[in-house]
């Protein structure tokens, strides 16, 4: 896996999971709508860990650094 993310892109993606875990366990959004946010947070977070999003190399979108 080449990484194509970059500094702020996993940035932005740490807080919104962060953002999504907090309003499923404070009971703000509950339901069937809470684990597909739930879901999404743990996606953003993991995608983020390893700076690759299989999404981004199928829109070609690359927000990596160059060296």
């Amino acid at each position: 896996m080449k990484k194509n993310m970059g500094t702020l892109d996993k940035g932005i993606r740490v807080i919104m999971a962060a953002i999504f875990t907090y309003l499923y366990f404070s009971g703000t959004v509950k339901g069937t709508f809470g684990y597909v946010l739930l879901a999404f947070g743990v996606v953003f977070l993991l995608t983020s860990l390893v700076s690759f999003c299989p999404l981004y190399t199928l829109l070609g979108i690359n927000t990596c650094e160059r060296k």
